[in-house]
């Protein structure tokens, strides 16, 4: 979750527990493929799913939205809810928030 004095999504501001709500595609699990997701009453649709990973508890996925931005959604598994863990605006280098190094 963004903290003070960073970065707020924009449409954030008036619910700022961290919980999203997530449409994922139809037919698939939960915590499978987000489409859509919502912050406070901004809706974002999923351009590019640019990563995902699990551990034990969670899934998580690193999302470009149509805003340009970058997220990072975490999916509870045994609580079913999403929380954001990072925003970018995306309007820095193209390196950064990357995946992978260069050598």
């Amino acid at each position: 979750m963004t903290g003070k004095g960073q970065a707020q999504p924009p449409g954030h501001e008036e619910d700022d527990t961290g919980l999203v709500r997530v449409e994922c595609y139809a037919g698939q699990r939960a915590a499978e493929s987000p489409r859509r997701f919502f912050l406070g009453r901004r809706e974002i649709k999923v351009t590019e799913i640019i990563d995902r990973w699990l551990d034990p508890d969670h899934s998580y996925f690193k999302l470009r939205g149509d805003d340009a931005g970058i997220y990072i959604l975490r999916h509870d598994c045994a609580t079913d809810t999403w929380e954001l863990t990072l925003y970018d605006s995306g309007t820095h280098g193209k390196g950064r928030l990357s995946t992978t190094r260069d050598s």
